[in-house]
Parts: structure tokens; C-alpha cells; sequence
């Protein structure tokens, strides 16, 4: 048996995400049953969807259960197995607890080959941020040489990808992020045309009118509220919209209104498509063959935050629901 520290949902919030809806245990594992595995986390992904399933809406996946461990996608090491698929030693990938420790039917799960390349990348730029990105713009989106993307959350785990394949397939590309330095990042380094600070500018349409005067032909969203709002106004016709996520909402008490106008879907004969990327997972290898070439050339380029400790995983969570961190959100277990 092995003693492990997991992090579990003490309450469901409301409003605001607070340190009092997580709870720190310490737990004694059962020994292992046949075709269980043993994994001691590494790295932990924090990811802003989680919040809906913390107050059990109709998510995309099972909501989380009261006084029961949050489970989040982890890279971690095989350290006992009784799964003839699994072997000491195996570094894997899947939805594992927030745990120090987790004990596992290996059902899920997939293995890794570290080699020269972080294991925190399987979490980001190789991992399901990346590949949502991916499948957005090129099976939705799919921008043409001479239209403009816009991209929000641009410097995101997802959005800092989208907005660079945008680029390498011809297209303008225009982003925001709530931090000047963000914005920096995405035009000098992830090769943006523009990008504004949602955060400072009172105006969303203005800036947009400013920043895409030919409108928008492709939106990959990810902030949704007030500046999707701007944005659908914008939409050229045949617009596409690859609807990836609404972090601007998450903690928001009661629903937001969707925009006005909504009849432009017909008049503009717009696509407007929400995703779940899991839906797609018979893709992932041409993803993988798709992305995996551009990271040694330097034709895409990621960043990522990396916070030390299970312990300051609640923490960190709140703090990217509130955009404090820069790029993929990573917990360093162990």
C-alpha cells in the first residue's frame, strides 16, 4: 500500500471559484488488484473547463462529485503494475486524480516517449491543447491565403497554436490578451499581425473595426461574453466560427444573452460550430503528423507556466480562470 495526497472538491462554488471549495487529504492507497497499475504523477494540467463541471452543469464530460479527488489530464511513471500493458518504469499520459499518487486500470492511458522533449509538453504543445487547436482551425475555420482570423485568448494554451497555424495557412491574424506583454509575445514571437489587451480597451468594436477593416472571416473563441459579441457583429459573409470555449463566463451567476441580431446566420450564411476535441480522438496522429515537424524548425512556438507543488494547484487554478498565467498551466507533482 502506498500513502498519497489528493486534492478534492470540498464544495461547489458559486460565483467566484474560492480556496474553500477544495479540500487536501492524505490517503492510504489499497494494494494493487489484477490489471491495476501504480502512477506517481509528474506534471498536472490545469484547464479553465473545469469549472463548469465543478457546479454540475450539463458538461461535456461527468461532473465532479463532492468530497471526491478533481482529475485532470497528468503525465506521470509507472511505479508498480499488475497490467500486462504496463511496465515499471512506463511514462504515461491520461485523466488521472490530483494526486500525488494515483492507482489506475491502465484503460485510457497512453505511453510516452520522453525523448528530447519536456514531458510538460505532452500536456500543451503536443498534448490536447495543441490538438484542439489544430482540429479547430483546419476542420473549422479552415482560413485561406488573404482572410483574417481572429483569435481570443491569443497567448492561451489553445489559442497561441490556433493563431499560428492560422498564419502558416497565408491568413491575417489578429488576437487578444488581458496583459500587454502577452500581446508583446504574440506579435514578436508567435507571429501575429495585431493584438489588443481585452483587459485596457473599453471598446471592442472599435478596436476590432481598427484592427480588421475587411471584418472577420474565421473567429476560433475561446473568451466569448461582451467580445464575441463585437466579433459576431464583424463576421464577413460565409463566416466560420470554431466556438472552443467562453472562459469570460465561466463564473458568471446567471446566463449571458447570446448576441443580437441573430438572424446574421442566415442573412451572412455564417458557421457557427462548438467542439469538443475528445469527440475527434481518431485524428490525433495526423495531428501529431501535422504539428510534431514544426517544433524543431521553430515555426511554432509555445510558452507555458509551470507551478511547483500539488499543494498550489488550487491556487493556480483560480489564477487562470482570472488569465494570470501565460500559455499552458502546468502543476510540477512530483
Amino acid at each position: 500500500m502506498t500513502d498519497a495526497v489528493q486534492i478534492v472538491l470540498a464544495k461547489r462554488p458559486t460565483g467566484d471559484v474560492t480556496a474553500d471549495c477544495f479540500r487536501q487529504e492524505k490517503v492510504t492507497l489499497p494494494a494493487l488488484a489484477d490489471g491495476q497499475i501504480l502512477v506517481r504523477q509528474l506534471f498536472l494540467s490545469l484547464d479553465p473547463y473545469m469549472r463548469p463541471r465543478m457546479t454540475e452543469l450539463r458538461s461535456y464530460v461527468p461532473p465532479f462529485n463532492l468530497d471526491q479527488p478533481l482529475t485532470g489530464g497528468s503525465v506521470g511513471e509507472v511505479v508498480d503494475s499488475r497490467n500486462p500493458k504496463f511496465a515499471k518504469g512506463d511514462l504515461i499520459m491520461g485523466l488521472l486524480n490530483w494526486a500525488t499518487h494515483t492507482v489506475h486500470d491502465g484503460k485510457g492511458l497512453r505511453k510516452l516517449d520522453a525523448g528530447g522533449v519536456p514531458l510538460s509538453a505532452y500536456l500543451g504543445v503536443l498534448g490536447m491543447p495543441s490538438f484542439t487547436a489544430w482540429y479547430g482551425i483546419k476542420h473549422i475555420c479552415k482560413p485561406k491565403a488573404g482572410e483574417t482570423v481572429f483569435v481570443s485568448a491569443a497567448t492561451g494554451a489553445v489559442g497561441q497554436v490556433a493563431g499560428q497555424l492560422a498564419k502558416l495557412a497565408g491568413a491575417r491574424v489578429v488576437g487578444c490578451a488581458g496583459d500587454e506583454d502577452k500581446c508583446v509575445w504574440a506579435v514578436r514571437e508567435a507571429g501575429y499581425d495585431a493584438c489588443f489587451n481585452h483587459r485596457t480597451e473599453r471598446d471592442y468594436g472599435a478596436v476590432l473595426d481598427k484592427l480588421c477593416p475587411k471584418g472577420i472571416d474565421a473567429d476560433f473563441e475561446n473568451v466569448g461574453g461582451k467580445l464575441f459579441h463585437a466579433v459576431f457583429e464583424r463576421l464577413n459573409n460565409f463566416g466560420r466560427v470554431a466556438f472552443c470555449g467562453a472562459i469570460s463566463e465561466y463564473q458568471d451567476t446567471d446566463p449571458m444573452a447570446g448576441p443580437p441580431k441573430m438572424f446574421s446566420i442566415v442573412q451572412k450564411r455564417l458557421t457557427l460550430q462548438g467542439f469538443i476535441v475528445s469527440d475527434h480522438v481518431a485524428l490525433m496522429g495526423d495531428f501529431i503528423s501535422d504539428v510534431a515537424p514544426l517544433l524543431p524548425s521553430g515555426q511554432l512556438k509555445s510558452r507555458e507556466t509551470v507551478v511547483d507543488g500539488l499543494s498550489k494547484a488550487p491556487e493556480a487554478f483560480m489564477g487562470l480562470l482570472k488569465g494570470q498565467n501565460f500559455g499552458k498551466l502546468v502543476v510540477k507533482v512530483g
